[in-house]
């Protein structure tokens, strides 16, 4: 049995993957400050799904709180760090507190672990730091210089403090570049939840861009297996940051996602479309190479499976038998 504390634990990934370890019969500390991004309720629902565990604490706390968070840490401790203001659109009207929270956050977790001598770290990162001009499909090899969003840029700057700072702490760290997630609890601003909600209310869409666009769906399952998996190798990892893509392994134009879910719904979406948006990326693909040989990382879901699930879910949690 291991000792991981999951930052963000309350949130759309963080409670999945909490929910997963618990099951395993880690001793898991979770948690997460509630940022106001979108209603608490929401969060605590997570929780409540997640439901009493044997060996799960969870703590509302602020990552900036550096002593708080050191006190929850040991030497022997996992640190899997996902707490982060996410969303692209979101980031540009609000670079300040993207940077606090994504910057200086990784930086006071970072310095938590070197005070309490902690050497296994996970991070969740992005696709987004890979920009528009990476040759598709992405290698974790490629520069990533030109992010074009702050939430982008915020992720590629916890991502080279982590760097900068692995080798002199002691860290053996696995940057995860995680690719669209969705599944049941994604956050209410992220496309298909807020699609679905549409959908349901008789709302029509506003798609952006020209129906090019795609994205590679990982569904949520599959991102919680890349993670145990990463957690399972930092144990005889080197000391320095190996970066690795979890994607879903095929990209889904959005228009396309839109008619999966409206067949999940029995539905016959309204579709108005608008320019893309500042931020929007053409195209998010990853490569899998890497992250397939050291991780043994493989998404089982398909596309159409998962947006089934997420629907079950959607109508369970939000009272739409129909």
């Amino acid at each position: 049995m291991s000792r991981i504390l999951v930052t963000g634990a309350a949130g759309f990934i963080g409670s999945h993957l909490v929910q997963a370890l618990a099951k395993q019969g880690e001793e898991v500390i979770g948690i997460d400050n509630f940022d106001p991004f979108y209603p608490r309720a929401m969060k605590e629902r997570n929780l409540e799904e997640i439901g009493s565990r044997r060996g799960f604490t969870f703590r509302e706390l602020d990552l900036l709180d550096v002593p708080a968070l050191t006190s929850l840490l040991t030497a022997e401790t996992v640190l899997v760090h996902l707490a982060a203001k996410a969303g692209v659109r979101p980031s540009l009207a609000d670079p300040v507190g993207y940077a606090r929270a994504n910057v200086m956050g990784t930086a006071a977790v970072a310095e938590a672990a070197r005070q309490a001598g902690v050497s296994r770290v996970v991070f969740g990162s992005s696709s987004s730091v890979y920009g528009d001009s990476t040759p598709v499909p992405f290698r974790e090899d490629a520069v990533a210089v030109v992010p074009v969003s702050p939430y982008a840029a915020t992720k590629r700057a916890g991502e080279l403090f982590l760097t900068s700072v692995a080798p002199i702490y002691g860290f053996r760290v696995a940057s995860l570049r995680f690719f669209t997630v969705y599944g049941p609890r994604q956050r209410p601003d992220l496309a298909i939840n807020a699609f679905t909600r549409q959908m349901v209310a008789g709302q029509t869409l506003t798609l952006f861009g020209d129906g090019t666009q795609a994205r590679d769906y990982t569904y949520c399952d599959d991102i919680v297996a890349g993670v145990l998996s990463a957690i399972t190798w930092t144990a005889t990892a080197p000391f320095r940051v190996e970066t690795f893509n979890l994607g879903g392994n095929r990209a889904v134009a959005t228009e396309a996602m839109v008619r999966e879910i409206a067949a999940a719904l029995g539905v016959e979406p309204r579709i108005q479309w608008a320019p893309m948006q500042p931020g929007d990326v053409q195209q998010t693909a990853a490569d899998l190479t890497k992250s397939s040989a050291v991780l043994g990382y493989q998404p089982k879901t398909a596309f159409s499976e998962g947006i089934s699930r997420f629907v079950h879910w959607f109508r369970e949690a939000y009272g739409q038998a129909n």
